[in-house]
């Protein structure tokens, strides 16, 4: 009997025991469908949030008054909010103290970093309305203030229109420039209608100056619904929604940013008053920060996606061992007659080695098909591409092949062993 032979037969034997195989497929398909789902899940996310905050170049970074901390699920419960009077004075002292409208000037004027451009920016009201006398947005607008150098250090290219001037900046004036999103809402028939109208922000009067181009909205920050204005009339206008200015800065080559972040702070720590003893009362951020700590939460949920693979996995060989050994007791009388017809034991292991080997592959073909179809469900929503892990794919398939090899080596040693005579005489 050759290796072909053996292969034939134990597809035959799988066709003709369809129930038995399909439950073990099933219960093997559910762990790699669970593992790829999620891994599939987790890549679309990630595409998505390095979309999302990595919105200025690799070659910028931003100064805060405090460290941009994002956790998966809530606030752990030591950064939960807290009732007491003692508790929230504790609170108070780790938050930082803000940075003000004459640090980030000071900075502004100081820093001369060769080549280097910066930025201030201040963040206003999220979640708000703009509107026309015909239409209006949803309630999910976020206003930023900026300076002239905003748009190039956030990486937002015009569409129509122009920027804010060092005039309009200075004297906060109510002009603004609308995402693509927001001018699309509010004159859909053409963006370009946009430019001098008047648009209520928040029931407050903005003229628009021009419209943002979509750099890549995701399910995590849209990108074309927002509104930018200058950090004067943020902080005349929503005086009461501001917390502490920021500073963005970019330099011309990527390779020369960790000399940009260690001049920086040499700039920056006499203007906030620090002595050498002591600690930054400010935090620097490279662009890509944020969405590297989110990665690094996400990758939790990867290793219990695969704890959880595993231990399903480690069920379905303990089944797929019990239905290999039914199968050898069933077939005893088949057995004995191979073997009297000159069957070698190696022949009669090849065949229920690659019969729980086949099971288990098609319940990993089965997992990983569903799986990433299911997965990129995730992937839509979020507006990224089609996901596929392959890494992940090739171990799928590379693991439930061991499973039914591991599963199939003990029934297959047992019927390679029998005595013929004996398994003929089975009933």
């Amino acid at each position: 009997m050759t290796q072909r032979d053996s292969l034939l037969t134990a597809w035959r034997y799988i066709k003709g025991n369809k129930l038995r195989a399909a439950i073990t497929v099933i219960i093997i398909a559910l762990g790699i469908f669970a593992l790829i789902l999620i891994i599939t899940a987790i890549s679309a996310a990630s595409n998505s949030l390095t979309s999302s905050f990595s919105t200025m170049g690799a070659n910028s970074f931003s100064i805060r008054f405090r460290e941009m901390r994002v956790f998966m699920g809530g606030p752990p419960r030591a950064h939960r909010e807290k009732t007491t009077r003692s508790a929230q004075k504790v609170r108070a002292s780790t938050l930082g103290i803000p940075i003000s409208l004459s640090e980030v000037r000071l900075f502004k004027d100081r820093y001369d970093f060769p080549g280097a451009k910066v930025s201030i920016a201040l963040s206003g009201p999220n979640g708000i309305i703009v509107k026309t006398h015909r239409n209006e947005t949803n309630p999910d607008v976020n206003v930023f203030g900026g300076d002239e150098n905003y748009l190039e250090l956030n990486g937002y290219k015009l569409l129509h229109g122009r920027n804010l001037s060092v005039g309009e900046v200075e004297s906060g004036a109510a002009v603004c420039l609308i995402g693509k999103g927001i001018a699309e809402k509010l004159f859909a028939d053409n963006y370009a209608k946009a430019l001098e109208q008047v648009v209520h922000v928040n029931h407050i009067p903005y003229r628009v100056v021009g419209v943002l181009d979509d750099k890549g909205s995701s399910a995590f920050f849209n990108t074309s619904r927002i509104i930018v204005t200058s950090y004067n009339n943020i902080r005349r206008v929503f005086p009461g929604q501001t917390s502490s200015f920021s500073i963005a800065v970019s330099v011309p080559d990527i390779h020369l940013i960790d000399l940009a972040i260690g001049e920086a702070k040499a700039t920056f720590r006499p203007i906030r008053k620090l002595s050498v003893s002591d600690d930054d009362n400010f935090y620097v951020n490279k662009s890509d920060s944020i969405a590297a700590t989110l990665l690094e939460n996400l990758r939790f949920i990867e290793i219990g996606t695969i704890g959880i693979a595993f231990i399903t996995l480690i069920g379905a060989a303990i089944g797929l061992m019990n239905i290999m050994l039914v199968a050898v007791n069933e077939r005893t009388r088949e057995i004995g007659l191979a073997k009297a017809l000159g069957g070698t034991a190696k022949a009669i292991r090849a065949q229920f080695l690659y019969e729980s080997i086949i099971i288990s592959l098609l319940g990993a073909v089965a997992g990983i098909i569903s799986g990433v179809l299911m997965g990129n469900v995730v992937a839509l929503l979020m507006k990224t591409g089609f996901v596929v892990p392959w890494g992940w794919v090739f171990a799928g398939i590379l693991v439930c092949s061991m499973v039914g090899l591991l599963a199939g080596l003990y029934p297959a040693y047992k019927a390679s062993k029998l005595d013929p005579i004996v398994a003929l005489r089975h009933e």
